[in-house]
């Protein structure tokens, strides 16, 4: 990567990073605790089922509306049918009783007396601290409980507002703590917020605020910020058990105490609506809200009604009272989440928007794509462990800020960095090797003249009688003749690691071992060589007669060894080739193939670094080719079809060099008929038996032509 592309990626990054900061991030941080919550449901279940609750439920729900004395009665007078259930549940020993559920009429004054169980109970339970009201506090005036029942529980001392904090998206995910209320006189009152008083009370130890920290229980509440601490909905539909009010009114009527003292006592005792429409609030627990009915606690004395509630209807929105209960759980439970500060979500997101960069940056499409993925499965594990260590990391906003990170590098990157890259590559595709073109692209350099000495393999091969194959065809015919053939060989070079150098006519100039390393490029050549060989055995016997009815035979030439590598030319024109002695040798050994009866050359090099590599060798002789002084050993790889040719020829070399004319002939006269190879050799050795050579004969067969 070049210094103005990181650059260009570390704005994009420092850019992207605040997004968690922003308006919008914040709002995406509220989806992503949202989810976060579901995430952990999926993986880790409910940390507590609803028997584990601190805190109970008394509903006033479809069920009290629809049964006596409740049914068909106005709210206004139910006080006095809450009543029974009120003591009951106080002489349960319950350790508070708080009602999210406030009337604000009576008809008390209509009716003098009409009330008295109600605010008797009332009384009874504020002056041991044991009876909350609610209120809701607005600008100017709240909605408050009646007169006569705020002068029962000893007025505001024993009243509390039940307001939540709702986000820009109008979800609830945040308790507030600390409310301030108007008092008569016109002065303002600090005062605990509903469900922090009621744990107060639960616990025994009123909340304090100290030097901008709230202690609970003589101790710091985690994840407080802007005088709210954030729900940890840590149970799964339901984690608090819901009593019907109707079924404990039937209870209480039948005076069944033990009932009362088993389910109520040291609970923290929520009276509140859950009902279908009123009062239903979409939290952050909107993923894992469970069934309707899910939770319903043990009944007392009715049976329950099965045509209240849908059999798996499952509502986003639940109701404020199991709000406030999950806030006093984590209230005792110390289960307060901790949120990250704006610049705290950026600083966190930072490493993963980096990384997003820096994949879009440095790979190719589809493996950016895939590291995309990997990070996002690896983030989402992060902020599911954290959140599970109550910890909230800025999940989604994060992946929302890394995805644009990447997008917004990849755009550039397609745009203006890689755009002189593409140019390179088209321009060059199809005149250089695929390995060439790539190291080319990657240097971002223009080509420049220059080579360097390196070890290889050369393979020439040349089609066997090409000026007969053309007679007979037209040039276009035989044009697309040869791209046929042409095609498959250099498809053959290429899956093998080599590349070709040229095309001369309807020969073919291979490499391996350049540009690239190639610790193989011996076995890699021979193994080409073979499969060029078979290749054109299957397309001449190949009934779609892509050769137009001709047969093609071609003769393959392989030397290794050292040789000049690189952009040789001119400064105006110049191809990335090889020169040197080995080249020519490879060229000769190719032409050498007709005069010995052989499909594929060998040099002796070549076979030494090559080695067994799984091929069936016969050495064919020694020669000396035109242009060289020094004879070179020759070899042929053989199909594993014809492996049986290799004794036999093997025999009758040895007898040849040992000038066992006789002998080699009878060998090769078995084999000549179906082995070229041997058929020349034994041509040779015909001549020898013919005209004996002298003493300083040393087997080497002199070729004069190519």
């Amino acid at each position: 990567m070049k210094p103005r592309e990181i650059a260009v990626a570390a704005a994009i990054v420092a850019a992207v990073s605040v997004f968690p900061a922003t308006p919008w991030g914040e709002r995406a941080a509220g989806l992503s605790l949202d989810a976060g919550f579901a995430v952990r449901h999926a993986v880790f279940g409910p940390a507590r089922g609803p028997e584990a609750s601190n805190v109970v439920v008394i509903a006033v729900d479809e069920e009290t509306h629809r049964t006596p004395p409740f049914g068909g009665l106005p709210q206004a007078l139910w006080t006095r049918e809450i009543a029974p259930v009120l003591n009951a549940v106080l002489d349960a020993e319950a350790k508070i009783v708080a009602f999210d559920l406030i009337f604000p009429t009576s008809v008390e004054r209509l009716v003098p007396g009409f009330e008295r169980e109600f605010l008797r109970a009332l009384r009874a339970g504020a002056r041991e601290g044991r009876v909350l009201l609610g209120k809701v506090q607005h600008q100017t005036q709240p909605i408050a409980p009646f007169q006569g029942q705020s002068f029962a529980v000893g007025h505001a001392e024993n009243i509390r507002a039940v307001n939540l904090l709702a986000d820009r998206d109008d979800a609830i995910r945040r308790v507030p703590l600390f409310l301030e209320a108007e008092v008569a006189g016109g002065a303002v009152r600090r005062e605990t917020a509903f469900a922090l008083e009621i744990a107060s009370r639960f616990a025994g130890a009123p909340a304090v605020e100290n030097d901008g920290r709230v202690l609970f229980a003589g101790k710091p509440l985690g994840g407080v910020r802007d005088n709210a601490m954030p729900i940890d909905f840590v149970g799964g539909g339901r984690d608090v058990p819901v009593f019907s009010l109707a079924d404990l009114r039937a209870c209480a009527e039948k005076d069944d105490a033990a009932f009362f003292k088993r389910h109520f006592s040291g609970k923290a005792v929520l009276i509140g609506v859950v009902l279908d429409v009123e009062d239903r609030k979409i939290t952050s627990k909107r993923f894992v809200t469970g069934p309707e009915g899910a939770g319903a606690a043990p009944r007392c004395a009715l049976e329950p009604r099965a045509d209240l509630v849908k059999a798996g209807f499952v509502r986003e929105a639940v109701p404020g009272v199991l709000i406030h209960a999950a806030a006093i759980e984590n209230f005792l439970r110390g289960h307060g989440l901790r949120e990250l500060a704006p610049v705290e979500r950026a600083l966190a997101a930072l490493p993963g928007v980096g990384l997003a960069a820096a994949a879009a940056l440095a790979l190719p499409a589809g493996f950016a794509a895939a590291a995309l993925a990997a990070l996002a499965a690896a983030w989402t594990a992060v902020a599911t462990l954290a959140l599970q260590n109550a910890v909230v990391l800025p999940w989604l906003d994060g992946l929302v800020a890394a995805a644009l990170a990447a997008a917004l590098t990849m755009g550039w990157r397609f745009a203006v960095s890689d755009k002189d890259k593409r140019f390179l590559r088209q321009s060059f595709a199809l005149y250089l090797a695929p390995a060439v073109v790539d190291k080319l692209v990657e240097s971002d350099k223009p080509p420049q003249l220059g080579g360097e000495e390196r070890e290889i393999s050369v393979l020439f091969s040349d089609v066997a009688g090409f000026t007969g194959l053309s007679e007979g065809l037209t040039p276009a015919e035989l044009v697309s003749t040869m791209n046929v053939y042409l095609s498959a060989m250099t498809e053959i070079v290429e899956a093998h690691g080599g590349f070709v150098d040229k095309y001369i006519g309807d020969a073919i100039v291979a490499v391996f071992g350049a540009p690239l390393d190639d610790p193989a490029h011996a076995s890699n050549a021979v193994a080409a060589a073979l499969e060029c060989q078979a290749k054109l055995a299957a397309l001449n016997a190949d009934p779609a007669r892509p050769f137009r009815g001709k047969t093609l035979g071609a003769r393959i030439g392989v030397n290794t060894g050292r040789a000049l590598v690189g952009n040789i030319g001119s400064a105006r024109r110049f191809n990335y080739t090889v020169m040197g002695d080995t080249v020519n040798l490879a060229s000769r050994l190719e032409g050498a193939n007709k005069y010995f009866g052989s499909a594929i050359m060998v040099a002796d090099a070549t076979r030494g670094a090559a080695g067994e590599s799984g091929f069936v060798w016969r050495e064919l002789d020694r020669t000396k080719v035109k242009g060289r002084a020094a004879p070179v050993g020759i070899h042929e790889p053989l199909p594993a079809a014809r492996a049986d040719a290799a004794g036999p020829y093997a025999e009758a070399l040895a007898k040849y060099r040992a000038r066992d004319f006789d002998g080699a002939a009878a060998i090769l006269r078995a084999n000549a008929a179906r082995d070229p190879a041997a058929a020349s050799l034994l041509a040779r050795v015909e001549d020898l038996r013919a005209a004996p050579p002298g003493p300083d004969w040393a087997a080497i067969t002199a070729l004069e032509g190519k």
